[in-house]
């Protein structure tokens, strides 16, 4: 699958992604408390296998093994999680300073290596603290992270100037206070949209923390989009595909940019936003960037007796599928990247998360060659170089995922890395993709080079 060069510019950040709690381990070191993910994970029945984070990839003490797989890779860029319970270990309150210098020691290993840190603020981990408080419900959890925000910018900020505040926060609302299989395991729609509007408003209140502890940051948001399509044209699968775009799409997306949540997803949820005068201004603060998290479509049809947002995801037969059994369609990614730029008027994007889990096979010579993760990687970045030629302002790309890691509620059978994990030893093994993708990454070099 040829990818356009040519499409890309000459600054692209090619670059892999990760977070803290399916990689770093150490959950109990340097005054780091208990996160959601760990109570959630010490809940029978909540993780396949009953896995825990508790050494996941044990990044915390072999991160300098870590930058070297980066730089044997060739890329450019690294997207990080922060840990809030290994820096505001209370949530509020004071600052862990051994936290701070873990994160301090690892950008520092970073830009020696020549490789840009890209830090995302919140990957999922409140500390147990806040969730015993009442968690994202809770507007005070909006204003903590935004101390919390403040503290990390302060220290980071002089080296740091790509920042994230949140990752995915459908997955922190929808998922973990409506469908209860991911933390905090909650069920309840009236706390899922309550989460929902407190993620939005912590995201502009920490931006304008960032900016004011770090003149010059670039803040953006990560969200997970998908294509939606109809499962058929009668009106009320339309219906259904158009509330399902609400739901995963919109309610995220129109915020930010200052239309409001919007009031067709506010009828459906039927749940009154706790709103107070200038929350909207200060949720539609000006992105620097907006982030893309992108692995399926979703086709959809009407479900009047289901939950929020009654409509159910259709499996289709004979469509190909990773390992999640999620459909594989390259092209939904460039159709979202151009709906960012032209819908929503974007500046600058980012994909922040590509990727599939396919189950490995491990040679007797130590060599993994994972032929479809290889084409999945090409396919997408192929889509990626299109929207590209075609008007959208692509300024990287981020695969998912740097190492095969803790995969939430999947616990660790589902490996996505480019580099293989062997969990009982640790060894690290760059895979076949990984290979794949440090050519690719030396293509789009070599015809800069000829270019200039």
């Amino acid at each position: 699958m040829a990818i356009d060069y040519a499409a890309l510019p000459e600054d692209f950040l090619w670059g892999t992604a990760t977070s803290a709690y399916q990689i770093e381990g150490a959950v109990a070191e340097d005054g780091r408390s208990p996160s959601i993910w760990d109570t959630f994970a010490r809940t029978p029945g909540t993780i396949d296998n009953g896995h825990r984070g508790d050494t996941a990839c044990d990044h915390y003490h072999r991160w300098r093994e870590d930058i070297g797989l980066m730089r044997r890779l060739g890329t450019n860029a690294y997207r990080l999680s922060l840990a809030w319970p290994r820096i505001v270990p209370g949530g509020d309150g004071p600052v862990n300073a051994k936290g701070l210098d873990f994160y301090d020691r690892l950008i520092d290993g970073l830009l020696e290596a020549g490789i840009t840190p890209s830090v995302t603020l919140y990957h999922w981990d409140l500390p147990q603290a806040l969730q015993d408080r009442g968690g994202w419900p809770e507007r005070d959890t909006a204003e903590h992270f935004a101390a919390y925000a403040s503290a990390a910018a302060a220290r980071l900020g002089d080296r740091v100037h790509h920042w994230a505040t949140l990752n995915e926060p459908l997955c922190s609302a929808w998922i973990g206070h409506l469908e209860g299989t991911m933390a905090p395991g909650l069920t309840d729609l009236t706390a899922a949209v309550r989460a929902s509007y407190h993620l939005l408003l912590g995201h502009g209140l920490a931006t304008r923390a960032i900016r004011a502890a770090a003149p010059g940051a670039q803040v953006g948001i990560v969200n997970n989009l998908s294509t939606i399509h109809a499962a058929t044209d009668s009106p009320e699968d339309l219906a259904a595909a158009t509330r399902m775009d609400g739901h995963t799409n919109r309610w995220w997306l129109d915020p930010v940019h200052g239309h409001g949540f919007p009031a067709d997803m506010r009828e459906v949820y039927g749940v009154d936003l706790p709103e107070r005068p200038g929350d909207l201004v200060t949720i539609a603060a000006p992105l620097d960037w907006l982030g893309l998290n992108y692995y399926f479509p979703q086709v959809v049809t009407a479900d009047p007796d289901g939950p929020a947002p009654r409509a159910a995801t259709v499996r289709r037969a004979d469509v190909p599928r990773t390992g999640m059994d999620w459909e594989i369609d390259a092209s939904g990614i460039e159709t979202l990247l151009l709906r960012l730029t032209d819908e929503y008027g974007a500046r600058k994007l980012y994909v922040t998360e590509n990727g599939s889990a396919f189950p490995d096979t491990v040679r007797p010579d130590g060599t993994i060659d994972d032929r479809e993760r290889q084409d999945y990687l090409e396919r997408h970045l192929a889509a990626c170089a299109s929207a590209a030629r075609k008007g959208a302002p692509l300024a990287g790309y981020f695969a998912w995922s740097l190492l095969d890691n803790f995969e939430w509620a999947y616990g660790y059978d589902k490996r996505f890395g480019l580099v293989h994990v062997d969990y009982a030893t640790q060894t690290r093994t760059i895979k076949g993709s990984g290979h794949r993708y440090a050519n690719l990454i030396r293509g789009h070099a070599d015809r800069t080079r000829r270019a200039a």
